[in-house]
This record gives structure tokens, C-alpha cells and sequence, in this order.
């Protein structure tokens, strides 16, 4: 499987024009303190009191500055943590929220779903990118979480072509009442992109910021190799 590049770029400005502000503070404040040391009149030197008022004005800034660089530094670690993290996600297979999934000459399309009590009756309604419905099925679904697996074959007979469909369960206990069947989608991860907030996964076609991911796993090789046979 290629890989693409990871690309991204990390963001200090903020940090870096606090700590510009504060400096320049500093150093004005340098200039002031020796400019009145130099020029105090010696029959009525600086006040004691307001010396060491000063000197500890001093310490404080320079405080400052030390704790900003200390916090530019742990943030900067953080960021490449994270970006560590992310890049780990290339070659694994992800979940994330939403319904889309995309149909390949390689791979079938696999959707993950949790249904929330026995559905004695449900029904999956496949459409493709138009909305138009491609695949239908009927039947009863178990509580809990299941995956569905779709080959492309449309309900038609026909092999339908490659690119994003969206899968729809719904369901009906014994007495007819809903129960709701929530869906997500499955794939692996190609590419990170570091250029937004959060890292952007790249799954096929399919952009998925990494918060959206639930579930990562290392793709099951064994059924790949099944079905290729």
C-alpha cells in the first residue's frame, strides 16, 4: 500500500510575540534602572525602599520571561507528541462517526453499527453519492455492535461502480417500536495532514479529523487475503 507524505506546520507566533513584548519591556526597563543609577544625585541617592522595589520589579520580569520559555518549550513538545501520535494512524484501520464509505476495486465497503436492543426487523438501504438506492436488505439485527460488510453488488444484480456510498439502518423491535441503530464508517488511513487545528486523516477520498475517530485497529490481513482468494 503507498503511503502518502505528511505535511503540517507548527504555530508558535502567539507565544513567540508575548514573549517579543515582554523582552522589550525588559530591556527598557534595563535602560531605565542604570540611566536613574547613573544620574541620582549624590547628596539624595535613590531611596532604599524603592531600590529593592525595583530590583524585585527585576526578578519578576525575568521570571516571566523564564516561565514563557519554559511553557514554549512544553507546548512544542506537546505538538510533536501529537503529531507523533497521528502518524502512528498511517496503515491502521480507523472508525470514525458518519456514514460514508468508499467502494474500491481492492476493497469492499465496511460499515460499523451498534444497535441499541434486538431488532426483529431492520432494514439497510445503501445509496450512492446522488442518493439514488443502490442496495437494500432486510432481516432481524442483534443488540449491540456489528459491522456490515457490502461487496458492491447492487439489489439489481449489477456490479455498481467505485466511489462514496452511504449506508441507513433501520429497525423495529417485536412490538414495533424503533430502535435506533447508529452507524460509522471504516478505513485505513493513507496520509495526516497538520495544516488545521487537528490532524486531518486521509481515508481513501474521505477526510476525517482524527477527534472523530473511535476505534483504531490493525487491518485483519487474513480476510483481505479470503476474499482476494
Amino acid at each position: 500500500m503507498a503511503v502518502s507524505s505528511v505535511s503540517g506546520t507548527s504555530t508558535t507566533s502567539q507565544m513567540a510575540t508575548s514573549r517579543a513584548t515582554i523582552a522589550e519591556n525588559f530591556d527598557t526597563f534595563l535602560n531605565v534602572l542604570t540611566t536613574q543609577l547613573k544620574n541620582q544625585n549624590p547628596l539624595d541617592p535613590l531611596d532604599t525602599n524603592a531600590f529593592t522595589q525595583q530590583l524585585v520589579q527585576f526578578t519578576g520580569v525575568e521570571q516571566q520571561l523564564k516561565t514563557n520559555e519554559f511553557l514554549e518549550t512544553l507546548m512544542l513538545a506537546g505538538q510533536n507528541t501529537a503529531k507523533s501520535d497521528a502518524v502512528s494512524y498511517i496503515g491502521k484501520e480507523v472508525t470514525s462517526s458518519g456514514e460514508s464509505g468508499e467502494l474500491t476495486d481492492d476493497n469492499p465497503v465496511f460499515w460499523a453499527y451498534s444497535a441499541d436492543a434486538n431488532a426483529a426487523n431492520s432494514t439497510v438501504t445503501i445509496k450512492d453519492a446522488n442518493g439514488q438506492v443502490v442496495y437494500t436488505q432486510t432481516g432481524p439485527l442483534s443488540a449491540g455492535a456489528g459491522t456490515f460488510r457490502w461487496d458492491g453488488v447492487g439489489s439489481d444484480g449489477n456490479v455498481k461502480p467505485n466511489g462514496m456510498y452511504t449506508i441507513d439502518i433501520k429497525g423495529a423491535d417485536a412490538n414495533g417500536q424503533n430502535v435506533k441503530v447508529s452507524t460509522a464508517s471504516i478505513g485505513v488511513v493513507t496520509a495526516v495532514d497538520f495544516t488545521g487545528d487537528v490532524p486531518i486523516l486521509t481515508i481513501g477520498t474521505r477526510q476525517v479529523a482524527i477527534t472523530d475517530v473511535t476505534d483504531v485497529r490493525i487491518p485483519d490481513v487474513t480476510a483481505t487475503e479470503d476474499d482476494d482468494a
